[in-house]
């Protein structure tokens, strides 16, 4: 077992749940649409940058921060904030070529979106088999603030030990935010939205750049 510093990336699907429970009827062609976006998010992740798990509808990913703990995570957000742009592509892609199919799940395609969970910590790596799993209390605060009361469905959440490596994205400013996560009390975040998704007491903000 060996501990490590990392960036923690958790991409999911907004609206999965939904979206599977009211296509029963077309679950084949739900996940499938479920796998080919996901697949194309992993895709797009380059090295630091690396897959740990398939959780469901969301993607668990690290990347080792090294010696220059802000260039690594600053080249963590410039990949994420990729994803959102490839995301609405192959949307719209798997949307224009399912057009023809009746099923709920094809017809409803281009109401999924994208969010983005983005913390840095200390996570324990072992080997279980063939199997790389990371731990520790990091891990779980990332995957808690998946449950979160921010209105949107579209956002990069970043904590605030996060943010402090980065700052501000480029033409979009975070707003500050506190999250209760069940056993671990008030956690600082900051979370930068799409223009389309920005809430009304939002900050103001301009569109993820692609």
């Amino acid at each position: 077992m060996e501990l490590k510093k990392v960036a923690l990336v958790i991409a999911d699907i907004s609206g999965y749940t939904q979206f599977i429970q009211e296509n029963k009827t077309s679950l084949l062609h739900a996940e499938e649409i479920i796998s080919q976006l996901l697949e194309t998010v992993i895709e797009g992740a380059k090295y630091p940058l690396v897959l740990n798990k398939l959780e469901g509808d969301a993607i668990l990913m690290y990347a080792e921060l090294g010696n220059d703990e802000v260039e690594a995570a600053r080249d963590v957000v410039r990949q994420v904030q990729a994803f959102f742009a490839v995301f609405r592509a192959k949307a719209h892609e798997l949307a224009t070529s399912r057009a023809g199919c009746p099923c709920q799940a094809c017809q409803r395609i281009l109401e999924l979106r994208l969010k983005a969970i983005l913390h840095q910590g200390t996570v324990a790596f072992k080997k279980i088999r063939q199997f790389e799993e990371i731990a520790g209390e990091d891990v779980i605060v990332a995957h808690r603030l998946l449950k979160n009361s921010v209105p949107a469905s579209e956002y990069i959440l970043m904590t605030e030990v996060f943010f402090q490596l980065t700052g501000d994205l480029p033409h979009n400013q975070a707003e500050a935010r506190r999250e209760f996560c069940k056993g671990l009390g008030d956690i600082a975040v900051r979370v930068f939205y799409p223009a389309a998704e920005r809430p009304g007491r939002s900050v103001q903000t301009a569109p993820l750049p692609a």
